[in-house]
């Protein structure tokens, strides 16, 4: 605690100001993850970055896994981005994940995560497990089984599937940066991407 600060002052804010925590922690763990990737990145060292204890970000998220899952933009706003119309969903996707990715590639936590991933397997593994299933969960949400535009049973594939092309496209344009996407236009990119996604989600 900062010796200038009222101590009354510091337990008001742990007391009252939950919110206000969960955004630092959120906030310090995407520059923590953008910095050191998902296996360096430690639960301590965001809670030093946040100014809170290692017991309130447990408390609140549970696991490392789970804090990722809340801190990447990607997942961050999947329920954004998935509501709607199911018949535009491969639109918003592709828009949603270009624009992001655009923006600020070199600090994204996904871009972090697949670089550390060669050191950590084990626990990349783990989360994008995790990540997949909770894009299920939302993309099931907007295509219903039995619905004009569901994909029926085999939803489960169809989002691995749209997964792994996003995975492949952050990897072959933002890290490994291989042609020709490397030095493609966003707005192509885009249009590519949607192509590729309605035809995985409803083809």
């Amino acid at each position: 605690m900062n010796d200038q600060e009222p101590p009354g002052e510091a337990v008001r804010k742990h007391r009252r100001d939950p919110e206000g925590h969960r955004a630092a922690i959120l906030e310090a763990a995407r520059q923590a993850f953008a910095e050191r990737g998902y296996a360096r990145a430690t639960v301590r060292d965001i809670a030093r970055r946040a100014g809170v204890t290692h017991g309130l970000i447990t408390r609140q998220f549970s696991s490392k896994e789970r804090l990722f899952l809340a801190a990447v933009p990607g997942n961050r706003d999947l329920e954004q981005v998935a509501a709607g119309d199911p018949a535009t969903l491969p639109e918003r996707i592709a828009r949603g994940f270009v624009q992001r990715m655009e923006t600020d590639a070199v600090n994204d936590p996904l871009v972090a995560l697949l670089r550390s991933a060669a050191s950590d397997e084990q626990a990349a593994t783990h989360l994008l497990a995790a990540m997949q299933e909770r894009s299920i969960a939302v993309y099931r949400t907007v295509l219903s089984p039995g619905g004009s535009a569901a994909p029926g049973d085999d939803l489960d594939t169809r989002v691995a599937l749209l997964g792994s092309q996003l995975i492949g496209v952050t990897f072959s344009r933002y890290i490994a940066r291989t042609e020709p996407l490397a030095s493609m236009p966003s707005e192509q990119l885009t249009e590519h991407l949607t192509r590729t996604l309605r035809h995985i989600l409803f083809d």
